[in-house]
């Protein structure tokens, strides 16, 4: 086995102390003998969530020698707060302890950069490996497998039971709803209870309960109402036909219900999430997507909110095929051409119009989609928003307002929109013709979609379990309100030549299988574009030298890198490979003492210049 470094791991710190520990407050101590994974989080990040799925399987087999602990590590303000996080523990079925570190004091103990991040520790204290992004279970695996058998003939390895306690469970009618569709005829409504794995039909007063539609039970099974299983579904959509289109978003997959029967097929996706290389056209069932988390229905398709690629996607009922619409994967904010543009986890669509309204909620933004002047194609503009690390509450003129995290957007009778400014706990409006944004509600618990029913709109409060029906003011409220950056410090950075690494080493037993031409991609950007002088663009190199514009104060660095590995068995012919991935937005503050070098780790530990 490889020799692996030993550096000895800070201690576990955060002032919102511990979660699903029944109480108790543990420390690095406590876990001596235990394989130790810290999980790097934040609750807005769908890469983050989608890491916390890879993580439930090695967790099960290897329940009695590994503490997985979560150190939630906020971006927005809203994530500093404790119950926000208490709820998002519960939301996302959290079955390990938690560390509450609001001030990011263990984050920077650690030295992490990005969410989400993993870092192993050894039954002996020692961390011994990192890795960011997603796509690392089989590394993880190997790994655990190689300590449990190392420790276990040094005699350091304990097994036994965790420190998981789990929280008691609440009884209501729906946990944490996500989205909600007002069903024509019956007045009745249809919810997504995200938490529960199923849909539920309210009547027309909002709480009471006609039918649930799901067993409950998380997985993707077809079948009827009692029998079929969703994993955490968001976004509901009604066709021209009646059905209705379910974005099922842990599932990676598009599910039709038909009302009348209650009967669930799947219509889109393999189950298996979407990853670089992987097709972006074909036929529905053939095609892997990649949380889905809202759907609408705009000029004859099916459009999705694809969070987890930052794309939006189109499914054709008629065709049964589906493909990118706009987006290229890239984190940010970036109008124009659909193909061109930027997304930051887009998650909720409406219609309004002949435009597609999108809240892009990494970047606190409200956009659209529409055609070109031309006919030519699609273009995306921005409202409301500036990028991934500006936000707030303030109204006024468009231009410098500010969102937090909005997770829905609905059209209204006089051709603005609402937004579920999810965050902020609050309604927003945005007036297309004035381009003023203003307040209509506020005091809701992280609103997530919402819909006008005779002339009132109703909203799903997520965090409060439940449908909430206002009136629609005539006149909105305006907030000065404040703005907000994220809580991450700036890195000082030297002006000039700069030297960019992206630090990766293959697991054990693979390596970089370059049989068909490079098995590694560096994508850099900057926010200003001015920041970067010269290394900007695609390579396919894990490091760059990189020219900082001295003149540009601070700014953001965008770090886009991929590495897959494959089995090293020269027998094998068809090796299995694995793909690592991960985008880093990194602000950085130029500075004549800062560092002329940055460090990134995909997989792996930084042993400096090479």
């Amino acid at each position: 086995m490889t020799a692996r470094a030993r550096v000895r791991a800070p201690e576990l710190t955060g002032r919102g102390g511990w979660l699903n520990t029944g109480g108790a407050t543990l420390s690095l101590a406590d876990l001596r003998g235990s394989i130790v994974i810290l999980d790097f989080w934040t609750f807005c990040c769908v890469n983050c969530l989608h890491v916390l799925d890879e993580l439930r399987e090695l967790e099960e087999r290897h329940r009695d020698t590994v503490v997985i602990v979560g150190v939630h590590s906020p971006k927005f303000v809203h994530e500093a707060e404790h119950d926000a996080v208490v709820d998002a523990v519960e939301r996302y079925e959290v079955h390990h302890p938690v560390l509450d570190d609001p001030a990011l004091a263990t984050w920077k103990q650690y030295a992490v950069r990005a969410w989400p991040t993993l870092v192993v520790i050894d039954p002996e204290g020692y961390v011994v490996a990192q890795h960011a992004g997603e796509g690392h279970a089989h590394a993880l695996e190997r790994l655990v497998t190689e300590l449990e058998a190392e420790h276990a003939a040094k005699g350091t390895l304990r097994r036994g039971d965790g420190p998981y306690v789990p929280p008691e469970p609440v009884a209501t009618d729906l946990r944490f709803p996500g989205k909600m569709l007002a069903l024509p005829g019956s007045g009745h409504y249809l919810v997504s209870d995200s938490t529960r794995h199923a849909l539920v039909e309210l009547a027309a007063d909002g709480e009471s309960v006609v039918r649930r539609i799901g067993s409950g039970v998380r997985g993707l099974a077809d079948g009827d109402a009692a029998t079929a299983r969703f994993s955490e579904p968001q976004g509901l959509a009604m066709l021209p036909d009646g059905g209705v289109i379910v974005a099922d978003t842990v599932n990676h997959a598009l599910r039709r219900l038909d009302l009348e029967s209650g009967v669930v097929t799947t219509v889109a996706g393999t189950g298996r999430q979407w990853w670089q290389g992987s097709p972006t056209a074909g036929q529905a069932l053939q095609v892997d997507l990649s949380s889905p988390w809202d759907v609408a229905w705009f000029e004859d398709r099916v459009w999705i909110a694809m969070a987890g690629v930052h794309q939006l996607w189109t499914y054709d009922p008629a065709t049964g095929r589906v493909e990118v619409a706009a987006g290229t994967t890239n984190e940010g904010l970036v109008d124009g051409p659909a193909r061109e543009a930027w997304f930051a986890q887009p998650s909720g669509l409406t219609v309004s119009g002949e435009r597609l309204w999108i809240a892009d909620s990494e970047t606190s933004a409200l956009r659209w989609a529409e055609r070109t002047a031309e006919d030519t194609g699609y273009v995306i503009r921005t409202a409301v928003g500036t990028g991934l690390f500006d936000f707030g509450h303030r109204d006024g003129p468009a231009g410098q307002a500010l969102l937090q995290h909005p997770l829905g957007v609905t059209g209204l009778p006089d051709g603005s929109v609402a937004v579920s400014d999810t965050y902020n706990n609050a309604l927003r409006r945005y007036d297309p013709v004035t381009g003023e944004v203003s307040t209509l509600a506020t005091d809701l618990r992280e609103p997530s979609d919402a819909a006008v029913v005779a002339g009132d709109i109703v909203v799903v409060e997520s965090a409060r379990h439940r449908l909430t029906r206002l009136r629609l003011p005539e006149e909105a409220v305006r907030v000065e309100g404040v703005a907000h950056r994220t809580q991450r410090a700036a890195t000082d950075v030297a002006p000039g030549l700069f030297r960019l690494d992206v630090v990766f080493s293959a697991p054990a037993g693979q390596k970089l299988d370059e049989r068909y031409g490079p098995s590694t991609r560096l994508l850099v950007s900057a926010t200003p574009p001015e920041l970067l002088t010269e290394g900007a663009g695609k390579g396919t190199d894990l490091f760059r030298d990189l020219v900082l514009d001295p003149s540009v104060p601070e700014g953001v660095l965008h770090v886009s890198a991929m590495a897959a590995s494959c089995d090293d068995d020269p027998a094998n012919e068809y090796p299995a490979c694995h793909v690592h991935q991960q985008d880093w937005g990194v602000p950085v503050r130029l500075a004549d003492t800062g560092d002329s070098r940055l460090a990134l780790v995909l997989a792996g530990m930084d042993e400096g210049p090479q």
